[in-house]
């Protein structure tokens, strides 16, 4: 039976997020607000709830899930090396809409797919999530929504479409942005952009001091 916790009501936030503890640490889904869209969140160490955030969403695993964290310093644990264009865009977008595809460390003892030992790291800008990633740790968060479906911008979205396969659902009211974060790939020398979303490719290139069509050519698509 799944309990839905309105994170407006102080009492209800606090019983929802130690419910949503109680259920990652025992390998149970939550579904969790974000800054961008909802998600659906699993301990990203539990290879088991991984593949059930997967089946909850009917996706294979070549799609692999990315990676919450609640601070920045989050990320040094589990990337192979950061580099400093990592750095300069961690300083100015997070946390925000910006998600950055990394090589994992090879040390770390996750399956979140088939990543071919790379990683996808975002530090959402929105209370809630905040809170249950500093509590919890790393998680498993992909769009809380059947794959193939629009993605759920408010938890009763995100129910109509999980049902059951969630335990608890945090309800941080309707998602301010609505937007999918933007995606660069930082796994080469080169970065690209793979989706642009909610940080624009033009404030990407000001930070990294490239022309905008360096980092949407043909190579990023």
């Amino acid at each position: 039976m799944s309990t839905v916790y309105d994170c407006a009501d102080p009492d209800s936030r606090t019983a929802g997020l130690s419910a949503a503890t109680s259920a990652l640490k025992s390998g149970r889904l939550v579904v969790m607000p974000t800054d961008t869209l909802y998600g659906i969140a699993a301990d990203a160490f539990d290879g088991q709830a991984v593949a059930e955030l997967l089946a909850a969403k009917r996706r294979g695993r070549d799609m692999p899930v990315p990676v919450l964290v609640g601070s920045w310093h989050t990320i040094d644990g589990l990337v192979f090396s950061v580099r400093p264009q990592a750095r300069e865009l961690i300083r100015a977008f997070w946390p925000g809409g910006l998600s950055l595809v990394v090589q994992q460390a090879p040390s770390l003892a996750w399956d979140l797919g088939d990543t071919r030992g790379t990683v996808m790291l975002r530090m959402p800008l929105h209370p809630v999530a905040l809170d249950l990633l500093r509590e919890v740790g790393p998680l498993a968060v992909s769009s809380a929504n059947v794959s193939g479906q629009p993605p759920a911008t408010t938890a009763d979205q995100a129910r109509a479409q999980l049902g059951e396969h969630v335990g608890v659902y945090l309800d941080g009211g309707p998602a301010e942005h609505a937007t999918a974060s933007t995606i660069v790939d930082l796994t080469a020398d080169q970065p690209r952009i793979l989706r642009e979303g909610a940080v624009s490719i033009t404030d990407i290139a000001d930070v990294l001091g490239m022309a905008p069509e360096a980092l949407t050519g043909p190579a990023a698509r």
